[in-house]
């Protein structure tokens, strides 16, 4: 007996949440001492400060006819785990990360940079977000070059 086909119900949306621990200070070196204490405060810290990050990547796409599957979590981790985290967790962001080297490192920041790091390399559908937790209270989405797809009404 053929399954169901739902080849025509539009995308799903897989997330895959992550966590890494990464030590960075976020300083403009094209401005003043004085300008950056005063812009960033506490952020600024020539000794450095650290985050117990979350990040959350969302693919989307039509499930496979075969698998049910948007895209296979495990692979999903692999790539997160090979293309981000092995090479944030437990570093310094602003000094160790060679992808990273002249950004000012802010969530929005790394956001953007590793949406780059992904978009190209995902096993399956197509990257719909990331999302990025500082902490419980703050964090930052990133829809991609383009933005977030608008709601239809």
């Amino acid at each position: 007996m053929p399954l169901p086909s739902y080849h025509d119900a539009g995308p799903v949306y897989v997330t895959r949440q992550a966590h890494f621990n990464a030590a960075h200070r976020l300083h403009n070196p094209a401005k003043s001492a004085a300008w950056n204490r005063r812009t960033f405060g506490p952020c600024n810290n020539p000794k450095w400060h650290g985050h117990n990050y979350v990040i959350e990547v969302t693919v989307a796409a039509q499930p496979d006819p075969e698998t049910g599957y948007v895209v296979d979590l495990g692979d999903l981790k692999k790539v997160m785990e090979d293309r981000i985290l092995s090479k944030v967790d437990h570093r310094n962001l602003n000094e160790e990360v060679s992808w990273l080297k002249g950004v000012v490192p802010s969530a929005e920041n790394l956001a953007i940079a590793f949406w780059r790091r992904l978009e190209k390399h995902l096993p399956a559908g197509r990257l719909h977000r990331i999302r990025l937790f500082e902490t419980p209270r703050n964090f930052v989405d990133y829809f991609g070059p383009h933005g977030a797809p608008a709601v239809s009404e």
